[in-house]
């Protein structure tokens, strides 16, 4: 049986410690090629795949060169719509890194690729395959949660800025701050559990007060390469409100840093007979049983929702299984994103 050829294209933090990996766990899926336009973290990352591949600067001459049959976009923000939409229509199955876009019409342009292509297309939703999501999942299948109707998520950190100064600070290339980095892992891993509602308007604001701090109690500020005098004109926190077309709502509070007790990420959904909260990957039930209020700690083991999303992709692609994410969320995702820096910028609530 052939081997998937598979190219990845950006060999930063996410690439090297999150896909590699994973890749590497999969015998039927052989890296073929890698490409980054900073020619140095070439050779190194070559090193960490164990055997010699084609190394390209430019992505286009890899597409054109390899024909390969699936693509992991890595890059930064600005470009994941123009690569991953070029990749598509050149043939291969494309995996790409959140968030989808900077802007809801350059992840419209993505789905126009797919569909003209026919091939597969997934955006990174790491945290639905968390153990917990899957308990989740189940008590929601099973009707135990009753409608979920409210709630709040966020990733708040202390002190953790990713790549100060460098691309992740520098909104013309990240879209934004922590509510374009972090938000899109929460407010969908939210909005997935409570069914995909229509999100209909969004308030928020936004703040930077931590832009000259040099100080780090996080391990994800690993991640981009700090530029000394760099840019930084993005948001370090960010705090909104989405309301939903059925009447439902969700709370949302993202940072990079502010001064808190320390960092934690969480989805907390109230339901009509359930609630519980995923607080740093553990998982804890809330109701009532025989007249007294339970909680409930779900014993479930940590674990990294990269390398099953990245199975999953491949399942998808080449073995016929059904999506756990379409990109129209995606669009949706990005919409809230852009309105909610515009509701910040204008300080009004906006409409979508």
């Amino acid at each position: 049986m052939n081997k998937i050829k598979t190219a990845i294209v950006g060999c930063g933090g996410i690439a090297l410690n999150a896909h590699l990996p994973a890749i590497q766990s999969l015998e039927n899926v052989e890296i073929v090629a890698i490409c980054d336009s900073n020619p140095a973290k070439l050779d190194p990352f070559e090193e960490k795949i164990g055997y010699r591949v084609e190394k390209f600067t430019d992505y286009k001459d890899l597409l054109a060169k390899i024909k390969p049959d699936a693509v992991h976009v890595c890059t930064p923000n600005y470009v994941h719509s123009e690569i991953a939409s070029a990749a598509l229509l050149a043939g291969a199955d494309v995996l790409c890194e959140k968030p989808d876009a900077m802007t809801a019409v350059q992840v419209e342009e993505m789905k126009a690729a797919r569909d003209r292509s026919g091939k597969t297309l997934l955006v990174m939703r790491n945290n639905r395959f968390l153990d917990a999501s899957d308990v989740v999942r189940s008590l929601i299948k099973e009707g135990k949660t009753g409608e979920l109707y409210t709630g709040r998520c966020g990733w708040i950190r202390r002190r953790g800025i990713p790549g100060a100064g460098g691309w992740f600070t520098t909104k013309a290339q990240s879209g934004g701050g922590p509510l374009i980095d972090l938000g899109v892992h929460f407010i969908d891993l939210a909005m997935h559990f409570m069914g995909s509602p229509k999100p209909v308007a969004v308030s928020g604001c936004t703040y930077c007060k931590f832009a000259d701090s040099t100080i780090s109690d996080s391990v994800h500020s690993q991640f981009g390469e700090k530029v000394a005098g760099g840019t930084f004109d993005v948001e370090d926190l960010s705090i909104g409100f989405i309301r939903f077309a059925d009447g439902r709502s969700l709370q949302i509070e993202f940072s990079w840093a502010s001064n808190i007790e320390e960092e934690k990420n969480f989805v907390e959904l109230r339901g009509e007979k359930l609630g519980f909260t995923i607080c740093n990957d553990q998982l804890t039930v809330y109701g009532e049983q025989t007249g007294h209020l339970t909680d409930t700690k779900v014993h479930v083991g940590p674990n990294f929702g990269h390398a099953r999303y990245i199975r999953h992709f491949y399942d998808v692609a080449y073995n016929g299984a059904e999506p756990i994410y379409d990109i129209e969320e995606g669009i949706n995702m990005i919409r809230i994103l852009n309105a909610m820096y515009e509701s910040a910028a204008t300080g009004k609530e906006v409409r979508l």
